[in-house]
């Protein structure tokens, strides 16, 4: 589900009148938010309506991705609001449907800039008040006890205030435009661990624990110019922990047992 409001080429052209937009296509990915990518003859765009009264963090965003571009990290300019709709450049590239060498070394690569970047600097929001865990809680062990079991140790996780981190680095928040990467939907991120953020990474590109060579091969990318470097026992550990915070929180959002049993 990429799409909880409608909206039509005749509408879109109606409300930003100097882009002169050919076609609109909705998006399948993302399950809060509707997204979808329009085209020009000359250009491609983001649209998306925040499906939440989250004022605040748009305006967050709006100046974070300012930041991150002028820092040189590939994520996309905000451009354009009006009657709730936003745009934003669409970045070069496309989703990867399988995970190769090149996806690894370039997520690693990206996130060791972006968490050298931001290491110490303050951002007004820590990541994990954005993710309603007590909600997920509560909404599983009423619904699914059996998974409430299994993850209740969750409501007693903390991490340590490193800098911003993305914290939802799956697939369909990234492009790849042959070996460059761009990365979007920094709606959410916060302050919060570097070393989750990275573990968020490579269960979002499907890496098991056991996947010693994917493993090694984004350790050693991204620990040559990263500001605090990980280590293998503690990234394995956390990539336990990230596949069942998603989980849980997928049970929340999706109400869908099916897709979030995926990451498990």
């Amino acid at each position: 589900m990429g799409v909880i409001t409608k909206l039509t080429l005749e509408q879109l052209n109606s409300i930003f009148k100097n882009y002169d937009f050919i076609s609109i296509e909705a998006t399948t990915y993302g399950v809060i938010d509707t997204t979808y990518i329009a085209k020009t003859k000359h250009k491609e765009y983001i649209i998306k309506k925040y499906e939440r009264d989250i004022k605040d963090k748009i305006e967050t965003d709006k100046k974070l991705l300012q930041y991150l571009n002028s820092s040189g990290l590939n994520v996309p300019a905000f451009l354009e609001e009006k009657d709730g709709w936003y745009i934003y450049e669409k970045l070069s590239g496309d989703i990867p449907k399988n995970t190769h060498t090149a996806h690894i070394q370039a997520l690693a690569r990206f996130l060791s800039k972006l968490h050298a970047t931001t290491y110490k600097r303050g951002f007004p929001t820590p990541f994990l008040q954005n993710c309603k865990v007590q909600e997920s809680l509560d909404y599983t062990k009423s619904n699914y006890f059996h998974y409430y079991k299994k993850f209740q140790h969750i409501k007693n996780f903390h991490m340590p205030s490193e800098g911003l981190i993305h914290g939802d680095i799956f697939k369909d928040n990234t492009v790849f435009d042959s070996h460059t990467i761009g990365i979007f939907d920094f709606i959410d991120s916060g302050h919060g661990s570097f070393l989750f953020d990275c573990a968020v990474a490579l269960v979002g590109f499907n890496v098991r624990t056991t996947d010693n060579y994917y493993i090694n091969l984004f350790l050693n990318t991204y620990n040559q110019r990263a500001p605090k470097k990980l280590n293998r026992s503690e990234l394995i550990y956390e990539m336990d922990l990230a596949s069942k915070f998603y989980t849980l929180l997928r049970i929340y959002r999706n109400k869908d047992i099916k897709k979030a049993r995926e990451l498990l």
